[in-house]
């Protein structure tokens, strides 16, 4: 399947080689998520699992913001008004959108400035590598709206990368967490100025994109099983992983390379 004829209705797309880029386009709003994106968004990470042109995604900031999280006219006000059925068939489609960030198969890199609160964390927590600039403001305020911090899988992620006290902070205050305080905690990779940063998460996702792409699926898989497994578990899934990604060509190209004493080129199988 290819994307690179993607025309999304509802948020930017283009392709820097190899790495899709996307950006909402909101930006005098700060860019924040409406029914339509939200489901848009979740479709297209569902087919970039079967899209073969796709090595790498950089979720892109826009106009000096990453994301402001839901709509506060178009989603929060007409949620006021819906039964608990209609809700939640809302909050399955937002974690929709996680599950489909955790299973597309590619990597996911978030390029963070700004404003990016709400369900902009949760897209920034659901990615692979994060980088910011150092005024990005990041905040999980899901309580400042009367509603519990335990959305979009929050409460099972950020733990995992920040770890639970600091996660157990940041969800139930609401506040905002520094671009140097993220940086600190491991939920930021890099930090970059403002200018550099859309380039720079393009360069890396460029890099991972001439990677063994094949055997970067199956690393994202096994970093979104094994929490759940015994370490026995994942000792023999990984074995089982490994023997797979050794039958790829391009495991035979590196042995190749290396005899030569050249630089492997990848090609993703």
């Amino acid at each position: 399947m290819s994307m690179a004829e993607l025309s999304p209705e509802h948020f930017l797309w283009r392709m820097e080689g190899d790495v899709a880029v996307i950006k909402l386009n909101r930006p005098e709003r700060k860019n924040p998520l409406t029914f339509d994106s939200y489901a848009e968004l979740r479709d297209t990470f569902r087919a970039l699992a079967y899209a073969d042109d796709v090595k790498a995604v950089v979720f892109a900031s826009n106009g000096g913001n990453f994301c402001s999280g839901g709509d506060v006219h178009e989603i929060i006000a007409p949620l006021v008004g819906r039964d608990m059925k209609e809700l939640l068939a809302f909050t399955r489609m937002t974690g929709d959108l996680v599950k489909a960030m955790l299973h597309c198969g590619k990597p996911v890199i978030s390029a963070v400035d700004g404003v990016c609160v709400g369900a902009g964390a949760i897209i920034a927590m659901s990615s692979d590598i994060r980088f910011a600039t150092p005024r990005a403001s990041t905040a999980f305020l899901f309580t400042r709206v009367g509603l519990a911090g335990c959305d979009m899988g929050a409460c099972a992620i950020l733990p995992r990368i920040i770890g639970q006290g600091r996660a157990a902070d940041l969800l139930y205050s609401g506040r905002s967490m520094s671009a140097e305080e993220g940086h600190h905690w491991g939920f930021y990779n890099r930090l970059v100025e403002p200018d550099a940063l859309e380039n720079e998460a393009i360069a890396y996702a460029t890099r991972l994109a001439k990677g063994p792409t094949f055997a970067h699926g199956i690393t994202k898989t096994q970093l979104n099983q094994e929490w759940s497994m015994s370490l026995d578990q994942a000792i023999e899934a990984e074995a089982q992983a490994q023997a797979i990604c050794m039958q790829t060509r391009d495991f035979e190209r590196a042995y190749h390379a290396f005899v030569a004493k050249q630089r492997p080129e990848f090609e993703g199988d």
